[in-house]
């Protein structure tokens, strides 16, 4: 069963990726471009953005797509974007929130600045940019809000100390949200990838089980949003697996744990 409205055809809606400079938001750019979606393209990086830009519209000349730089971490740079976004558009379709950073953490060698920068940006940004668009979704009375999980934030995990409760407290969030955006006809999706071959995961020193590109990402991501799923998470043999162990008792969690994650 559908939760959400399935979106039959994404030809004409105005979609907002934030965190579309490289990785799953840039792979997603693209993929909306090719279902003729209008882009507004947002990041910290200008010059990534305007890369892309011109990328999609060798591909696709006569793509409408808006390139916004701010950071999400700073109030009124996010305030500042939204702004411009509405002027030219007038309304949003689906935001898509993909921004997030990425640095393996253990307990001995636990950083707060390293945490405070992460939760700015993993849970701070994407709860500032939804608080800020409400207004503009509850007048529109439709849209879809769509926000990049990870799988990490099922369990905890290792070397996710600090990555890992960011994305738990964001599903929190997402579930939150829909239950009380669901009967005012405004959508809400939390997308949990496992491993996805990008910069963030570069960081990585260790083998990633069922590692996709971020292009298959992007697929699985549109698929997604085609059927309505309110959560959204690939890939499925690994993901599922993930579900698994949280519903163990945690003598077996933990022993699962230390015998087969090599970290």
């Amino acid at each position: 069963m559908s939760l959400n409205q399935p979106i039959s055809d994404f030809s004409g809606l105005n979609v907002w990726i934030i965190g579309a400079s490289s990785g799953i938001g840039q792979a997603c750019a693209s993929w909306f471009a090719n279902a003729g979606s209008n882009l507004i393209l947002s990041a910290r990086r200008i010059d990534a953005l305007h890369d892309l830009e011109q990328s999609i519209k060798t591909n696709i000349p006569h793509q409408s797509i808006q390139s916004i730089a701010f950071d999400v971490t700073q109030p009124q740079e996010s305030s500042d974007a939204l702004s411009q976004v509405l002027q030219r558009w007038g309304k949003i379709d689906i935001l898509l929130f993909v921004s997030g950073v990425y640095t393996p953490v253990r307990a001995d060698d636990f950083d707060l600045a390293v945490t405070q920068q992460m939760i700015a940006t993993n849970l701070m940004g994407p709860m500032r940019m939804v608080s800020l668009l409400m207004p503009q979704f509850l007048k529109q009375g439709s849209g879809h809000i769509a926000l990049v999980g990870s799988v990490a934030g099922y369990s905890g995990l290792p070397k996710s100390l600090v990555y890992g409760p960011t994305k738990a407290a964001l599903l929190n969030f997402a579930e939150s949200l829909y239950y009380d955006l669901k009967p005012k006809g405004i959508n809400v999706h939390i997308i949990c990838p496992g491993f996805v071959k990008t910069p963030a995961t570069a960081n990585n020193d260790f083998e990633m089980p069922a590692l996709i590109s971020a292009e298959q990402a992007a697929i699985e991501i549109g698929a997604g949003l085609k059927k309505g799923e309110f959560e959204i998470h690939f890939p499925k043999k690994f993901s599922y697996f993930l579900k698994f162990l949280r519903i163990l008792p945690y003598p077996v969690y933990f022993w699962l744990l230390k015998t087969f994650v090599k970290i």
